[in-house]
């Protein structure tokens, strides 16, 4: 069905949003979310933000490119179980639409306007059955270079939902909400990799000098140790992070928000 066929059903977001209060509890929900002390408490405002924009379903897809072989995925999920079943019964990483578009754009998209390929029109009907008839995808800015890609999808059994009168006001809500999320992720993750790998201050600042671009003697000049002494603490600093080498720690580091 397309848009233009929906007829009674294209009001049901302009009935949301036309509420005289509606965006106003997000915005007070927002700050709640970003500073969220763990999981838990992130999905219950998540759960409460969607009920405010008038969605009934959404998922925060995170995808992070630790290496040139090496991608971690995290996400925040507040949909039918059965969906996320599905997703990972089959590596649908590769075959999400979602996903795919906010890497390669920042801008949101309705589920109507998007392209999909012929190898993801299984995701889109297994979607559709639970709970994303009508979908709302919305990537969140990034400056990792194309290495950290967060998405929104918000999802409606309304099959025209987001199609209907009153989007841009939703739209605008996901904008920020998308924002908020992604800021409580980078913190979270953030402190994850601080207390599993274990890296003090000083290494932080240690990798701020690899950052710069200092070489180890510069670094031992201005930690009046050697410079071979500067390359034995590095090599101890990757093996914390699991990477090979002292630049892929600082990258690491830059990932997960420690530069």
């Amino acid at each position: 069905m397309k848009p233009s066929e929906c007829s009674d059903d294209l009001f049901s977001l302009a009935t949301v949003t036309s509420a005289p209060d509606y965006g106003t509890r997000l915005l007070d929900l927002l700050p709640q979310i970003s500073s969220a002390a763990n999981t838990a408490d992130a999905l219950t405002f998540f759960k409460h933000a969607l009920r405010l924009i008038g969605a009934d379903a959404g998922v925060f897809l995170s995808a992070l490119r630790e290496g040139a072989d090496r991608t971690s995925y995290r996400s925040l999920l507040a949909c039918d179980p059965l969906w996320v079943t599905e997703y990972t019964k089959v590596d649908q990483h590769e075959h999400d639409p979602w996903l795919r578009h906010a890497m390669h754009s920042t801008e949101p998209i309705r589920s109507s306007e998007l392209a999909v390929r012929p190898d993801e029109e299984e995701f889109v009907r297994m979607s559709s059955r639970l709970g994303f008839s009508s979908a709302l995808i919305v990537p969140a800015p990034s400056n990792a270079n194309g290495s950290r890609i967060d998405v929104l999808c918000l999802g409606s059994h309304n099959l025209c939902f987001f199609d209907g009168h009153g989007y841009p006001k939703a739209q605008i809500l996901a904008e920020m909400l998308v924002m908020a999320l992604h800021r409580w992720l980078l913190r979270a993750m953030r402190n994850e990799l601080l207390s599993q790998s274990r890296i003090r201050p000083d290494e932080i600042d240690l990798l701020r000098h690899q950052e710069a671009g200092h070489s180890s003697k510069t670094i031992g000049a201005a930690l009046h140790v050697e410079a071979k002494t500067v390359d034995c603490r590095f090599q101890r600093l990757a093996a914390k992070l699991d990477v090979p080498d002292r630049r892929a720690a600082a990258r690491i580091a830059r990932l997960y928000g420690l530069l």
